[in-house]
């Protein structure tokens, strides 16, 4: 493998960054996340408690 320079290395980070922030805007995004998404921004106006599950179904 050839030497790597810094600059290299920080291209190569900053890709990485890039892959996982728009990974995560897709995820938050998809369609099958809206519900579930919605039904927790809207705990704070009624009051409930957070469900006690991994995940709210």
């Amino acid at each position: 493998m050839p030497d790597m320079d810094l600059n290299a290395l920080r291209s190569a980070v900053t890709v990485v960054s890039l892959l996982v922030f728009v990974g995560i805007v897709v995820w938050a995004y998809a369609r099958h996340n809206r519900e579930r998404f919605e039904d927790l921004g809207a705990l704070v106006l009624t009051g409930e408690d957070a469900p006690r599950g991994g995940r709210h179904e």
